[in-house]
């Protein structure tokens, strides 16, 4: 039984201290759903005020809100009909459902009258690595200019995300912020960058002209044949850095990734867009469980 995580229906803010117990459990999880990492869960934890407990049959359940809203997330399975009853009493809905664990409870939520909507604004986007590390094709065409041009207007460089170069990240986060005058992810993306290690993040740092310009952080999820990209940062005024930091990063990844997950869209039209002109080959499926 963990030491720093209480049994439900007592709950347990998210900590460091539940790496050890956490990450290596949630790494191997099948569904490849990236919010259910431990830095996924750690970054957000103020967003969304997580808090986690053990469920007496084995498992997890996070409790989160939104909006003003309660919401539940069952990254491991779904517990008995009482205690997901009980769930319900306290939580307006499920959240971020695998496809998995619905098609294993399906008829258990239809007999108790639950009602199952599928999540497209939080669908995980899925590409093959090799093909965003290629970009072959006439269907990659536009990309695979952009990064032509890059690479030969620009002098560049190309380096591991370590503590050498950890300060030249967070410079360019700093930059990337100034430029579009919101936050958006900044705190978490400092936070991840700053704990990395402890989070089990990877990353690349690349240089033009000399100076720090771009990073990409994220994470090996779905038992290590999947990579989930959390933060992609650039100083924007190097026409073309996105789509070649794109290709870079694909590149540099191991052969036994196999898979990049690029995440969610949330239901932005420009990301939306943005994400399928790199021809997703699939999606991770997500459902909203709401009580009768």
């Amino acid at each position: 039984m963990s030491m720093s995580i209480r049994v439900w229906p007592e709950y347990t803010p998210i900590s460091l201290e539940m790496r050890d117990e956490l990450l290596p459990a949630l790494r191997e999880l099948p569904d490849g759903v990236s919010e259910f990492t431990f830095a996924g869960l750690y970054l957000f934890r103020d967003t969304y005020r997580y808090r986690v407990a053990q469920l007496p049959g084995g498992g997890y359940v996070v409790s989160g809100e939104k909006a003003g809203e309660p919401f539940f997330l069952l990254p491991f399975e779904v517990p008995d009909a009482a205690t997901l009853r009980s769930l319900f009493d306290t939580h307006r809905y499920l959240k971020n459902l695998s496809a998995r664990l619905l098609a294993a409870n399906r008829d258990a939520f239809e007999a108790a009258g639950y009602r199952v909507v599928e999540d497209r604004d939080n669908f995980d986007y899925l590409y093959a690595r090799t093909d965003l590390a290629e970009l072959s094709g006439k269907q990659y065409h536009k990309k695979r200019n952009l990064v032509n041009a890059f690479v030969n207007s620009y002098s560049r460089e190309e380096r591991p995300l370590d503590d050498s170069n950890a300060s030249h990240a967070l410079d360019i986060l700093e930059a990337w912020r100034l430029a579009k005058g919101i936050d958006g992810d900044y705190a978490a993306a400092r936070d991840a960058l700053e704990h990395r290690e402890a989070l089990g993040l990877e990353g690349r740092v690349w240089y033009v002209e000399g100076a720090s310009a771009a990073f990409a952080l994220g994470e090996r999820l779905a038992g290590g044949s999947m990579f989930a990209i959390h933060f992609e940062k650039a100083v924007d005024s190097f026409k073309g850095i996105y789509q070649y930091v794109n290709q870079a990063f694909a590149s540099a990844l191991p052969a036994e990734i196999v898979t990049l997950n690029r995440e969610q869209d949330l239901g932005e039209e420009g990301l939306r867009q943005a994400k399928l002109t790199y021809r997703p080959n699939g999606f991770v499926m997500k459902y909203r469980v709401y009580p009768s």
